[in-house]
């Protein structure tokens, strides 16, 4: 009886769990953010407490996991109406190489080893660091990488001035621009930053997406 009881419940937490992961969407693991872990394993150790313990009612398992499941979803929510949120739990990228010169500041603050980073390159089938133009150090753990054209010529990479409102300094600082440059560039097309969704600079020029666009 034990055993036919550990059986339904194993059987039962399986489908119940791959429905709860279908409605909140769930990513491959690699992209998992801080949120998303806390709730993957938080269920995970539900799931194996009610299969361990046959005693208790299934329901005390049944109505943490949903109570999970509704947070995530609120959670993810808030996440897209506010970037400060994003950010303070999913973090933002980090340049760890910038023409082909490592960042060790970004590295350090990061704890992001040589070893971690010459990992990534030969998984890109990349021999030097010297042949990457720009790499970031991604919220979810992943280098992201942009290697040099042929020629090794630089490339005008579209910098992020703006995103949701929020001016970002660091690209301003690579791009040799300060806050009021901005605002002035914006003041002549009658905007002003909490106007701007997105805003990004590439060949001397800003291409502004309003929020206003987004409706």
């Amino acid at each position: 009886m034990q055993l036919l009881n550990v059986i339904f419940r194993t059987t039962f937490f399986y489908f119940f769990v791959a429905i709860a992961y279908r409605i909140m969407g769930k990513r491959e693991v690699g992209q998992l953010g801080i949120i998303d872990l806390i709730v993957s394993i938080l269920i995970a150790e539900l799931v194996a407490i009610s299969i361990e313990n046959l005693n208790d009612p299934i329901f005390y398992t049944i109505v943490p996991i949903v109570l999970l499941v509704v947070l995530e979803l609120f959670l993810a929510f808030i996440s897209v109406k506010s970037r400060r949120f994003r950010t303070i739990f999913g973090g933002k990228p980090s340049l760890i190489i910038c023409n082909g010169k490592l960042n060790f500041k970004e590295m350090v603050k990061q704890r992001y080893t040589m070893d971690d980073l010459l990992l990534s390159l030969r998984q890109k089938e990349i021999k030097s660091i010297e042949d990457v133009e720009y790499a970031f150090l991604e919220p979810n753990g992943k280098l992201s990488i942009f290697k040099y054209n042929i020629f090794k010529t630089k490339s005008n990479y579209p910098m992020p001035v703006i995103v949701d409102g929020q001016i970002q300094d660091k690209a301003l600082d690579y791009i040799h621009k300060n806050k009021l440059w901005l605002k002035h560039t914006l003041s002549k097309k009658n905007l002003r930053i909490e106007d701007i969704f997105y805003c990004f600079y590439k060949k001397y020029k800003l291409y502004i997406i309003k929020r206003t666009d987004l409706k």
